[in-house]
């Protein structure tokens, strides 16, 4: 079904945004759409009636820009709460790669601090010994600098605190509000009743302190075996909030510890940790996603027997970053690394940020696109296609053009004269005249895409076929008058002619045709190995159908290697991360495995979202 300029607009807008139908009018926001107070700046996509692309219309910008997070902060800064200070921190658990959706975080957390002259801590969560390891500790450093932050000289752990969260724990011991649990974590959660229906006690929740603080010493001595027993909090088992139906604060874990070793024997669970390191360190505003927002009555009660004075950190919810076709788990991208289906955590198919960087993808992109879906208090499953677009922006406005050709057909121009080469003056950047221009040989032998020629074409084929006239973009003016095939019946071989007065920049360069292509002179062209990346799922939303394994939503497309391809020989000395546009054809990156002799190029994107081509 055709669709008019009008419902595609906001056929356009919903998939992008994720946006309400009703916050829709005549292809655009309406000013008081709930959802724009949160969105700092945003601009409005328009998808032609065909969806070929996403092109930019519009920017839309509120007066005051500000998005509700900023407004709680300036809040707090006015009434002057803790000293007008702003301290955020960034909390990643060390057990797996940081992937896009912690970029959203990162740039909240790292951004927030920058705009109103506060800091920002980075803290690891290391309160699992069994899944953290110092790789994966290095790896989230190296994104977040590639991000363009820092944290200075402010690099804590959740195991700095072992000690005092210990003591906190002892003090809830002594006043009454922990104690000692023998039952198996499956009785404990059965016991956590409904959101209906009260938890029912457990029979150890009246233990003496002394019985539980002997307990809870004798647990971190070894003298228990893992799961044989807990430490929870005593506060209400008739509460609304499960979480605060007696949660459980301590589990024994003997798996030595990164950081310190054999030290202890029991660990924090993530939600005692969490608000206590906030408090130790000073934070203000901790900003976690919308799944810590039924988590925050705990975390303000365990601040309550913490707080000793006007100091208090606040907790705010926002909504994370879910992306289309991809999956955003740590245990299903493990999954992936560990079958074998991608190469690695760095896999440039992998939604995980050092995936990206290997693929092309810049920081400036990364953070592009954050500003561009913003932070709410809504869940919802951003487009793809709005980061693919956050790229090629980027890229075009810094990548250098070059010729590649992928796919190799020679031509020879029979009125060439033989042996001789000619240095075309071509612009690196339409976009940046400060790139500069560069030389590329020409000769009589000439490489082009075997896509841009047939034997047989159709009307509306522009390209060079028996007959037809073409330029050679920055050279000649070509005429097919042949062409030789092989013993299996294709094209081998294409003969043309020149008109040396077409020439760019000649008396009759002006002339003109309907095609121009790219190419690469034979004589001078560089064998380069060229790895065509695309969506390492065939569906929105692989992880959404339950029934389902999400593996069988695998594109079995997403990786095509191309070797043999040619490319001009100024790229003889590009290395990682070098990145240009490959004209016509998209934007590329130079891979880690690339060497001298060996070039290894990675498709970043498409010049145009083909996706929406094919599914429209």
């Amino acid at each position: 079904m055709q669709l008019s300029a009008e419902s595609s607009a906001i056929q356009g807008m919903i998939i992008a945004f994720r946006v309400p139908r009703r916050h829709l009018q005549t292809g655009r926001f309406v000013k008081k759409a709930p959802l724009l107070s949160f969105v700092p700046q945003f601009r409005v996509f328009l998808y032609s009636s065909s969806k070929k692309q996403m092109k930019e219309s519009e920017e839309i910008t509120k007066p005051e820009s500000q998005h509700f997070i900023e407004q709680f902060i300036e809040k707090d800064l006015s009434e002057g709460k803790n000293d007008g200070r702003v301290h955020t921190r960034f909390p990643p658990e060390p057990n797996g790669y940081l992937h896009i959706g912690h970029a959203k975080a990162i740039c909240l957390d790292f951004g927030m601090a920058e705009k109103y002259g506060g800091k920002c801590n980075l803290r690891f969560d290391d309160t699992n010994p069994t899944k953290e390891e110092v790789e994966y500790v290095d790896s989230i450093k190296e994104d977040i600098k590639w991000l363009g932050f820092t944290w200075e000289d402010r690099e804590y752990y959740a195991s700095d605190y072992f000690g005092k969260l210990w003591n906190f724990a002892v003090l809830l011991i002594n006043r009454g509000l922990a104690y000692v649990d023998d039952q198996s974590a499956e009785t404990i959660a059965e016991q956590k009743g409904t959101p209906t229906q009260p938890g029912t006690e457990s029979p150890y929740r009246n233990r003496s302190i002394e019985e539980n603080l002997d307990l809870f010493y004798r647990m971190n001595e070894g003298e228990f075996e893992e799961g044989s027993c807990v430490l929870r909090a005593r506060i209400d088992m008739a509460s609304p909030n499960l979480h605060m139906r007696d949660p459980i604060i301590y589990r024994i874990l003997k798996t030595p510890h990164h950081r310190t070793g054999t030290t202890w024997k029991v660990y924090p669970m993530y939600d005692f940790a969490h608000g206590q390191s906030d408090y130790f360190e000073g934070i203000t505003h901790s900003l976690c996603t919308l799944e810590f927002e039924v988590h925050r009555p705990l975390y303000d009660w365990f601040i309550d027997q913490l707080q000793t004075d006007d100091y208090r950190p606040r907790q705010i919810e926002f909504n994370r970053l879910n992306l289309t076709y991809t999956v955003m788990s740590k245990r299903k991208l493990l999954e992936l690394v560990k079958e074998g289906v991608v190469s690695g955590w760095d896999d440039p198919r992998m939604p995980t940020l050092c995936g990206l960087r290997r693929r092309g993808y810049t920081p400036e992109s990364v953070r592009r696109f954050v500003d561009l879906i913003g932070y709410t208090k809504v869940e919802a499953i951003n487009d793809v296609s709005l980061l693919e677009y956050a790229v090629r922006e980027d890229l075009n406005k810094r990548a250098p053009r070059v010729f590649g050709v992928l796919r190799p057909l020679k031509v020879i121009i029979t009125n060439y004269p033989e042996g001789k080469v000619e240095q075309m003056e071509i612009e690196n950047n339409p976009e940046d005249e400060t790139q500069g221009k560069r030389l590329v040989p020409f000769s009589r032998e000439i490489f082009i895409e075997r896509d841009d020629f047939m034997e047989n074409p159709p009307n509306k084929f522009f390209r060079l076929a028996p007959g037809r006239e073409v330029r050679l973009k920055g050279a000649y003016i070509i005429k097919c008058t042949g062409l030789l095939k092989d013993n299996k019946g294709e094209v081998s071989e294409v003969h043309c002619t020149y008109e040396p007065e077409t020439r760019s920049g000649g008396p009759q360069s002006d002339r003109k045709v309907k095609g121009t292509l790219h190419w690469v002179s034979a004589e001078h062209a560089l064998d380069a190995e060229v790895r065509l990346y695309d969506r390492l799922f065939n569906t929105e939303d692989p992880a959404g159908k339950k029934d389902e394994d999400y593996r069988s939503f695998l594109n079995p497309d997403s990786l095509e290697v191309l070797r043999g391809c040619k490319v001009e020989p100024s790229l003889a000395t590009a290395g990682p991360p070098d990145k240009f546009q490959f004209q016509r054809l998209g934007y590329f990156c130079v891979d880690n495995d690339s060497t001298t002799g060996n070039l290894v190029f990675n498709r970043t994107v498409g010049l145009k979202d083909t996706w929406a081509k094919l599914n429209k």
